[in-house]
């Protein structure tokens, strides 16, 4: 986690040492910048413009100092909880330690108990299922390494076990551990099962309840084949043709997949850079050994040496998962996808 840290004062800048020396004792990369005329080394730039430079790329920013600078500074970058990062205050003295934004997903109030901790400081956490030590679906999400789909329904999700109403629970997947309190299992099919609900999927369709927030997981490996030097467009076309036909979001793809003749072909390292997905690919003789059954071409056979590479490739990709789309080939494309063995995990 890489995290700045900004003072404004000589005893603001103490607080911040120790903060920084226990931090980094924990594995964390953190930095201090001092804005002061008063401290040595202070940053030129106004706390609005550098609060927008680390909003790019942090994880976090702790202000040691007043909340309304804080407030103020990072006011004209506050977006969305899905890409905010933690932002926390402490006073100068480290009494208190404040979860000001994205408390759940961006992280802010579980850092801020762990900050709390190393200064000796009392946190102050303000967000209601925290407070009332109700299930959270976007912590829920995030400690998954899932995604979330419609947050307007997540909302929902958390008023009515705020209010005691019950909440439905769909996954496509197995689960371990307890099902929190306030959650009810339901199937697709179940009578009676409550409007508002959480479906841990990767289908675009699966929408089980009045309400429904979609968590999908990042499960799904898309094994591709071209033509040399097949245009780029081309190539993510298909790919996005291939995840609609199989109703699959592409959120769940955690990788592109294809034979190592074809690490160097262009069209494949663009989609895998504007998707943010690894582009992996895997020797003739790894992908003899992948297992199932195929669909066979004579002719990727005499190009590759290998009777199928998107199919194979998926599967590999997923480690020796199985395949949820077998082989189309269109455009000079070939597309597969492959889903891992994955698990919900409650604690």
């Amino acid at each position: 986690m890489r995290i700045s840290i900004i003072c404004f004062s000589l005893t603001g800048y103490m607080t911040a040492e120790d903060l920084q020396k226990d931090l980094q004792g924990k594995g964390y990369t953190a930095e201090i910048y001092k804005k002061s005329k008063y401290l040595d080394d202070s940053i030129v730039e106004s706390t609005g413009i550098w609060a927008g430079r680390h909003f790019e790329t942090d994880d976090a920013i702790i202000f040691v100092g007043a909340c309304g600078i804080a407030v103020r500074s990072i006011a004209p970058y506050v977006a969305s909880k899905k890409s905010d990062p933690a932002v926390l205050v402490i006073d100068e003295c480290g009494k208190f330690v404040i979860s000001l934004l994205s408390g759940h997903l961006g992280g802010a109030n579980e850092l801020t108990l762990e900050v709390a901790e190393l200064l000796g400081a009392v946190p102050v956490v303000t967000t209601a299922t925290d407070l009332h030590h109700r299930f959270a679906v976007d912590v829920f999400a995030k400690k998954n390494c899932c995604g979330i789909q419609n947050m307007k329904a997540a909302k929902e999700v958390s008023a009515a076990l705020l209010a005691g109403e019950p909440v439905g629970f769909y996954s496509e997947f197995p689960w371990t551990g307890k099902l929190p309190e306030g959650l009810e299992e339901s199937s697709e099919d179940t009578q009676d099962k409550p409007e508002i609900g959480i479906a841990v999927t990767i289908h675009q369709t699966c929408k089980p309840f009045t309400s429904t927030v979609q968590i999908i997981p990042r499960v799904v490996t898309l094994g591709m084949g071209c033509r040399r030097n097949k245009e780029a467009d081309v190539i993510e076309k298909e790919a996005s043709v291939c995840l609609a036909d199989a109703d699959i979001y592409s959120q769940a793809v955690e990788k592109l997949t294809s034979i190592s003749i074809k690490k160097d072909e262009v069209g494949l390292q663009k989609l895998a850079e504007d998707w943010r997905i690894p582009f992996i690919t895997f020797e003739e003789e790894e992908l003899s050994h992948a297992e199932g059954e195929f669909t066979p071409s004579e002719f990727v056979k005499k190009i590759t040496g290998v009777n199928n590479v998107c199919e194979r490739s998926a599967v590999l990709g997923a480690e020796q998962g199985r395949l949820i789309k077998n082989k189309t080939g269109r455009n000079g494309v070939t597309t597969a996808l492959a889903l891992r063995n994955w698990e919900v995990h409650f604690e």
